[in-house]
């Protein structure tokens, strides 16, 4: 079959289109043909092994423990391995694995769930990571609740995009922070109020949510709680800004020390991968509270070039592969 597959870390040059040999699934797990994959910030982070810190988490110290890149996978079930239960052969099914970018690969029966129903495989694929962290960050860290002011920076990125919908579906008024190139798609995501930060500043208009979701991570703490209510919540989903070592994820880390000394609840989300969430959010995907919004769609062959698009930063929205 083929694959994206990097033998070191490096920038996109380092991915190549091979032929290898196609997955076998081992218990619990299903061979899913690959339909589509997503490309999220964390095949980036994976195939250059920046910040060092995830290396020490075991995704290989000197090389890509997997070499085939891709997460987020929507498929068909090709075949299962022992004491799977809840699919066979046939089975349209979206989630997570290891290394989506193929036409073959095997995933954790309970790290998929069956399709969304009207949605494409391109759809579907863009959904496991982005929308189940945005679902994770609503309804789980910052406990959104109707008619509470939620920020959210980032709008018009990967987990921005599903997370400006989904605090809308839990009644929220929201505001969406982005660029100018994204302003059109954070309002027709729903978003009601959206701020142009090449153009105005949010930290300095006076204003205070309720619960702050930032996406993007390059802001400050400081600057953060200074639109925060006394007594709201700031949810800091990763972070791609720092150096090499942490990249950025040291604000994750410090800002429930500074809660202790405050009013306001500030967290590090870490999102965790479950079929329970996938189908939660299938809810709001086929009740169309939320909608995958794709920017681009490439070729298998094209992944690198789908990555470092991404890694660029533009995108509206999410990047799919479709195979």
């Amino acid at each position: 079959m083929k694959a994206i597959v990097q033998d070191v870390y490096g920038n996109s040059d380092v991915l190549q289109l091979r032929d290898i040999p196609q997955p076998v699934p081992g218990s619990g797990e299903v061979l899913v043909r690959v339909r589509a994959a997503g490309v999220d910030q964390g095949v980036w982070h994976l195939m250059t092994g920046q910040p060092y810190l995830i290396r020490l988490f075991g995704f290989g110290l000197k090389k890509p423990k997997v070499p085939v890149r891709g997460r987020e996978v929507a498929g068909v079930v090709e075949s299962v391995g022992t004491g799977v239960t809840r699919f066979q052969p046939g089975d349209e099914v979206f989630g997570t694995c290891d290394g989506s970018f193929a036409e073959y690969v095997c995933a954790k029966e309970d790290r998929v769930a069956t399709k969304p129903a009207g949605l494409t495989f391109e759809e579907a694929a863009v959904a496991p990571i982005s929308a189940v962290t945005a679902l994770q960050a609503v309804r789980d860290a910052g406990q959104v609740s109707s008619g509470q002011k939620v920020l959210v920076i980032g709008a018009g990125g990967g987990v921005g995009s599903f997370a400006v919908q989904t605090a809308k579906a839990f009644g929220a008024e929201v505001t969406g922070v982005c660029s100018s190139g994204k302003v059109e798609l954070a309002r027709s995501l729903g978003a009601d109020h959206v701020i142009d930060y090449t153009r105005d500043d949010f930290a300095r208009a006076g204003l205070l949510y309720d619960v702050i979701l930032d996406t993007a991570g390059n802001r400050p703490l400081s600057v953060l709680r200074k639109a925060l209510a006394p007594r709201g919540t700031l949810v800091i989903v990763g972070g791609e800004a720092g150096g090499k070592l942490t990249g950025g994820f040291e604000r994750s880390l410090g800002a429930p020390l500074v809660s202790l000394f405050s009013g306001q609840k500030l967290k590090g989300l870490v999102a965790t991968e479950s079929h329970w969430d996938l189908e939660a959010l299938t809810t709001l995907l086929e009740a169309g509270s939320v909608k995958p919004a794709i920017d681009k769609v490439y070729a298998l062959a094209d992944v690198p070039a789908a990555v470092a698009y991404l890694h660029e930063g533009r995108a509206r929205g999410k990047v799919v592969v479709s195979i």
